[in-house]
Parts: structure tokens; sequence; C-alpha cells
């Protein structure tokens, strides 16, 4: 499996699905979730209102409209839009999109900073918490379908910050 850490608009990323930090009403207003909506188009969104409200430590599957991905994963990281996040609600909004994309089987996955914009947490909380749901579930992860995850920074801080991965994980041997 690979992990990668790139630079860049996740809307604009080629793997099978993108991780969308959704909150639980499936509102697609601004963040990561209304740049995947303007991208994508207003369909996304109509599509995934359809299982609001989504608990948190759940995720769904909506189709990717004209993204460059096949599907958006919508893993809550809050309950209404615009709301502070915690470290708790990240980490199972990360463990819920990881076990979606297992259960649909690709192969790869695109994570924003989860709960790094309007949800207040900070870059190395992130990769903090990324890290440490990557450890949990290693044995299931090797197991799956998925051969690559990128992780993809908006910004030069979270950039760095999940470079931090790299130097961390023994990537190579993960």
């Amino acid at each position: 499996m690979e992990i990668r850490i790139v630079m860049g608009d996740i809307t604009e990323v080629v793997c099978d699905a993108i991780v969308n930090p959704a909150n639980s009403l499936m509102i697609m207003g601004g963040g990561v979730a209304g740049a995947i909506k303007r991208k994508g188009g207003t369909a996304i969104e109509k599509e995934a209102k359809k299982f609001a409200p989504v608990p948190i430590g759940e995720a769904v599957v909506t189709s990717a409209g004209s993204l460059k991905a096949k599907y958006v994963i919508h893993a809550p990281t809050m309950e209404k839009p615009a709301m502070r996040t915690t470290k708790d609600k990240v980490e199972r909004a990360i463990r819920a999109a990881l076990m979606k994309a297992i259960e649909l089987g690709v192969e790869c996955i695109a994570f924003p900073g989860m709960g790094t914009g309007v949800g207040g947490l900070s870059a190395d909380d992130f990769v903090t918490i990324f890290l440490k749901v990557l450890s949990e579930i290693r044995n299931s992860l090797l197991r799956s379908s998925i051969r690559r995850i990128l992780l993809v920074a908006y910004t030069s801080e979270l950039y760095e910050a999940m470079k931090k991965v790299e130097r961390e994980l023994d990537l190579e041997n993960f």
C-alpha cells in the first residue's frame, strides 16, 4: 500500500474516491464540501441529502458528478454546517471513510485535512488522528483492495504537517 502526500485541490485528484468531511445534514455549502459541489455539480449534494441525517461515525457514498473520481465518500465531522469539531469526531469520520472505501472495493482514496478548515482542528491534530486510525485498522487495510491513500493538502501548513505521516510511518513496510 502506498500513502502519498500531495499539494493541491482534492477536486482535481484522479482517484476512485475522494472524502468529503461533511456535516450530518449533507448540506454542501463551504470548505471542501462547497468545492466538491461547485466542481462536481449540485447532483452530488442532492444525492447525499437523501441519506441525511448521517450520524458521525458513519459514511455514505454518492457519485462524483463531473469530478475525476468515481465516488464521493461523505463522512461527517460535525452535525451542522460550519460547526467546530473535535478530535473524536474526526477520528470516527476517518475510520468510517476508510471502512466505506474497503466496502466499496476501491483501489485509491483521497483525504483532505479532515476537520482542519471550519472544524478548527490543527493540521498536527489531523495527522496524529490519521496515523492512529491507520494503525488501528492496519490489518483490514492490508486485506482490502486499497492500494493507494492520498493525503491532499490545500495549504502549505497542512502539507508540511502531512509530511509527518511519511516520517512517522514506515511506509515501505506498512
